[in-house]
């Protein structure tokens, strides 16, 4: 009798949280419905569908295909990946606050962007409406990007493996190191053109509109081959958040499960830094929202972070899209606005807790 109760509340117990997930999917799909249809031009969900299925016609099925449908996929891939990098760096390093921003590493990742872009020839200036830069090699762009945001990670390991860091000694040196990689750009805007200055501005501004489906495929690849990866080492994280000694003993190799999880994480965000700019806090306030509503379960973390930050970027690319119609905002500004405040409340509760 007492074992059926226990699988009882057991099942209730996963039960919320499965359908936490199912929720979030839920929205996210009727979110991207509206993203798809925000903009200067209406589309009903009836083109939509049939442009799906390849029955559309007309300058709608141009506007769905090519222009809108990419920036939604673009943004809901892009917010799962730094999302749930977020999720394992914080787990990974033990730290709230740990993330591809606010541990410099995408910074690093953007230094090693614009490297490619300007000094090896990898983008293109152009004038237009759509963009001040074309990515003419994405690989070069993202090779470059992936090189230095590891090298920003492997920074962040030693110092926590080598001196013993505090959580927050780690945040502040993260944010040295994002300080020493922004000036790393200043100096190769300093001795660059002055159109190329604007086109490296102008691309650090997170944006989704300049994913194609080219970018998309690759960023979908990326992401989803990680977030696999991450679920087949979820019982690894739940040990970690036990205690490094108590995972040792479990038969978790930590420095192993720690380094390849780092070394992942960095890789989404340079994916994703290469390919659409800077975006902000997603990493951070994605894992942080859905910890507090399912737990710390990494088998429902995971899926739920990846969910979370779909959500929170598709819905501030919309807003940055509407706003102040016709002008779109840099969604990275959009981000780091919703990011910042939890930032801070987290540091803060951080410090009272001492």
């Amino acid at each position: 009798m007492t074992n059926l109760r226990q699988t009882g509340l057991y099942q209730q117990y996963t039960g919320r949280k499965k359908f936490v997930i199912l929720l979030l999917a839920l929205l996210t799909v009727a979110l991207s419905v509206i993203a798809v249809n925000a903009g200067s031009m209406d589309v009903s969900p009836y083109q939509i569908f049939m442009t799906l299925l390849g029955r559309g016609s007309g300058i709608s099925d141009v506007v769905i295909w090519n222009i809108r449908l990419p920036r939604v996929l673009a943004g809901i891939i892009a917010g799962s990946g730094l999302s749930v990098a977020g999720c394992v760096m914080q787990n990974n390093l033990r730290n709230p606050l740990a993330s591809p921003s606010t541990l410099g590493i995408s910074n690093a990742a953007a230094f090693g962007a614009n490297i490619a872009i300007i000094v090896f020839g990898a983008g293109s200036i152009q004038s237009s409406n759509t963009d001040a830069v074309i990515i003419n090699n994405p690989y070069a762009v993202t090779a470059s990007a992936f090189m230095w945001a590891m090298v920003g990670t492997l920074v962040i390991i030693l110092l926590a493996r080598l001196r013993g860091f505090s959580p927050e000694a780690m945040v502040l040196a993260g944010v040295a190191i994002g300080s020493l990689f922004s000036a790393g750009t200043i100096l190769i805007q300093y001795f660059a053109q002055d159109v190329q200055v604007a086109a490296m501005v102008f691309w650090t501004f997170g944006d989704l509109g300049r994913a194609s489906w080219k970018e998309v495929g690759i960023m979908a690849f990326l992401v989803i081959v990680s977030i696999v990866y991450f679920m087949f080492k979820r019982w690894d994280y739940n040990a970690l958040d036990t205690g490094e000694e108590t995972a040792k003993g479990l038969g978790v190799n930590v420095d192993r499960v720690r380094l390849e999880g780092m070394f992942v994480a960095s890789l989404i965000t340079a994916v994703t830094v290469s390919f659409l700019g800077i975006i902000g806090f997603i990493g951070l306030v994605g894992p942080q929202i859905i910890r507090r509503i399912i737990g710390a379960d990494h088998r429902f973390l995971i899926p739920g972070s990846a969910l979370m930050g779909a959500l929170l970027l598709l819905c501030s690319d919309t807003l940055a899209r509407t706003i102040i119609a016709p002008v779109v905002l840099p969604v990275g500004a959009i981000t780091s606005f919703l990011g910042a405040p939890l930032f801070l409340y987290l540091l803060a509760r951080g410090y009272r807790k001492r």
